[in-house]
């Protein structure tokens, strides 16, 4: 699996039927497996599987430590991924498998649980950011987004320095892209508390719950935030920003790190 992108010919209508041929974003099943036993199957572009399936586990909280894992393997099935994931401890003891529909349409375990846990956590990290430099990494997010100028199918996002780009991943769903960057900082032990996120997508609670889990203090997107992730920011006290556009952006919460405000 390494194409990222498939064209296809279509019809498109503009004052009248033309053929026109496109490039559609690349959808594959990923089924993570732990201890195995099924956990979810994530639909993603097969970019970075490893980290997308241990960035899962870690925002859902069924790993703590990059210790736990023992083995980690992904099988290629030709029409799906499959990660095998093994920890040394039951991920499943003390668990109730609620349930829940997230905003991004697909099933959120423990959501619940997450958020009481979560929003007594407080994110430190005492990361200093410039207005320009909010802006001045947007569009850099913008200008490395080669597959969505392609396709028009996938969402990035980005850890980052105030002053730097560090990591950049896109995939078809921003909640993908998000984990892709949890699973990393967790596997290769990346500090994360002088770092922020910069994102596309809409900011919904599930997006900010797998930020505060892995320390980030700030996390910005170009899109907007929904009621719930801007209280539970205000409650964790991570700095959350959105609606970046190429002069502007609005501040959800700050807690003294952005310059200026």
């Amino acid at each position: 699996m390494s194409a990222e992108s498939y064209e296809y010919e279509i019809h498109e209508y503009k004052q009248g039927f033309t053929r026109k041929r496109i490039s559609s974003i690349r959808e594959v099943p990923l089924t993570i497996m732990l201890n195995g036993r099924e956990v979810v199957t994530l639909l993603c572009t097969a970019k970075y599987p490893e980290y997308l399936a241990v960035g899962f586990l870690k925002s859902d909280a069924f790993v703590s430590s990059p210790a736990q894992i023992t083995d980690l393997t992904v099988r290629d099935e030709g029409d799906r991924l499959v990660a095998e994931v093994e920890v040394c401890h039951d991920p499943w003891e003390n668990r109730i498998m609620e349930r829940s529909i997230t905003s991004g349409c697909g099933k959120g375990t423990n959501f619940g649980r997450n958020v009481a846990t979560i929003s007594k956590r407080k994110v430190g990290g005492d990361v200093r950011v410039t207005p320009e430099q909010i802006l001045a990494l947007a569009r850099e997010l913008h200008e490395r987004s080669t597959l969505y100028k392609t396709t028009r199918g996938c969402h990035n996002s980005s850890l980052c320095t105030p002053d730097e780009m560090l990591l950049f991943r896109e995939d078809i769903g921003r909640h993908n892209a998000i984990d892709m960057l949890c699973g990393q900082c967790f596997l290769d032990d990346v500090a994360v508390d002088d770092k922020m996120i910069v994102s596309t997508g809409r900011i919904a609670s599930e997006i900010l719950l797998k930020v505060v889990r892995i320390g980030v203090p700030v996390l910005a997107s170009t899109a907007v935030a929904t009621s719930f992730s801007v209280e539970l920011a205000r409650k964790t006290g991570i700095t959350l920003i959105g609606n970046i556009r190429d002069d502007s952006f609005w501040v959800y919460n700050d807690n003294g790190r952005i310059v200026g405000f």
